[in-house]
This record gives C-alpha cells, sequence and structure tokens, in this order.
C-alpha cells in the first residue's frame, strides 16, 4: 500500500512534460485571440499595408 501512495505522489511531483502543455496553452490563447479579433487584425493590417504603398509613392515622386 505504501507504495502506491509513494508512487503517487512521485506521479504528482513529476514535471516531465510541463512545458509542451504550456506551448498547447499559449498557442491555444493565441488562437483565441485571432479567431475573437480576426475583423479587428485584418482591418490594421490592411491600414498598414495602404499606409505603406502611399509613403512609397511618395518617396518616387519626388
Amino acid at each position: 500500500m505504501l507504495t502506491i501512495v509513494e508512487k503517487g505522489k512521485d506521479f504528482w511531483l513529476d514535471e516531465e512534460g510541463l512545458g509542451t502543455l504550456e506551448m498547447i496553452l499559449i498557442i491555444a490563447v493565441l488562437v483565441a485571440v485571432v479567431v475573437l479579433f480576426r475583423q479587428k487584425i485584418k482591418e490594421v493590417i490592411s491600414n498598414l499595408i495602404d499606409t505603406a504603398g502611399e509613403k512609397s509613392q511618395e518617396v518616387f515622386e519626388e
């Protein structure tokens, strides 16, 4: 009976694979943020591309 308790404690304290779990959670949160703010992200990127195009045209026109 004592070995079962010891093995249970060892299993609970084992941190092997914890890095993988953390990475999966971080990726899941990032995916959720992208899904929630998808439209706003598209608008921001589109505005950045438009601004960059306008500025490059100004440089070439001078």
